[in-house]
């Protein structure tokens, strides 16, 4: 007995191996969450090409997602293209280098914040709404339906949904570019005196094609990753473990909003590291 009892006091302590078991259980529904969701999109985006093709669907959610968007990223991109304009030119007066406010508005809003801005804004309006409304379709056995009649729900939800966001988030990134240069272009020439020819001459000799392009390249892939996140949070509604029903749908929201948030911003870093 005493010889069975050193041996247990000489073992892990209690509390590593808790914790160990937390770790190891913890990482592998990580993992296993992960496989998912990339099955779910592989799935998703197949469908899309699968005939006959849903001209009609993707257009409604191109209305949806982008139209309907038009709106709050214009005046976000006004906003935003105006702060940058006025806290540039009070720190590039410092150094009386005031003539390059337009590289900086410019440069700033095609590399980070117009695709960022842009897919966080289209989180908050359109994102939760579809989460919202293909929970809705789960809990109210909408989905189950669709089965019955022998329709794909993958193909007839999810997929539209992706194509259309697809086609948006680059169209609704390049209009918060423009209008966010013409923000900076009111605050620096109109309102505190920068030379018009010297803003517009900058951007034209700074902005290279290199810059579009990793704009376009990040807005693709936060196009992807919002979609699916929405769609999949709805989609598995049921399954949440933290409720059923009205409380399910709006956990499911509120998860496809937080990750969707946080996988932008850690994609854009990780992007950004590769197209610097």
């Amino acid at each position: 007995m005493e010889q069975g009892g050193s041996q247990a006091n000489s073992g892990f302590p209690s509390s590593f191996v808790n914790f160990l078991n937390f770790l190891g259980k913890n990482s592998l529904k990580i993992i296993g969450e992960l496989g998912a969701v990339a099955i779910f999109f592989f799935y998703g985006f197949l469908f899309i090409f699968s005939l006959p093709f849903q001209f009609k669907k993707i257009v409604q959610q191109i209305y949806f997602i982008g139209v309907k968007s038009f709106l709050i990223i214009s005046l976000i991109g006004l906003f935003t293209g105006m702060v940058l304009g006025l806290q540039g030119y009070y720190t590039l007066v410092k150094f009386g280098s005031e003539g390059m406010l337009g590289a900086a508005v410019a440069l700033s809003l095609i590399r980070e914040l117009g695709p960022v801005l842009t897919a966080l804004m289209i989180i908050g309006r359109a994102g939760s709404s579809i989460a919202a409304e293909i929970g809705i379709m789960r809990i109210s056995e909408q989905i189950d339906a669709l089965d019955t009649m022998d329709i794909n729900p993958m193909r007839y939800l999810v997929s539209p949904r992706i194509a259309a966001s697809i086609i948006v988030f680059p169209m609704l990134t390049a209009l918060f570019d423009v209008i966010g240069i013409i923000g900076g272009y009111l605050t620096g020439v109109v309102l505190l005196g920068v030379n018009s020819g010297i803003f517009f001459n900058r951007i034209y000799d700074s902005v290279v094609s290199k810059d579009v392009t990793g704009g376009f390249l990040k807005s693709l892939a936060f196009a992807l990753i919002v979609s699916t996140i929405c769609c999949y949070q709805g989609y598995f509604t049921h399954m949440r473990p933290g409720g059923f029903g009205a409380k399910g749908v709006s956990l499911a929201t509120t998860s496809a909003v937080v990750i969707s948030c946080v996988l932008v911003l850690v994609l854009d870093y990780v992007l950004t590291s590769f197209l610097l």
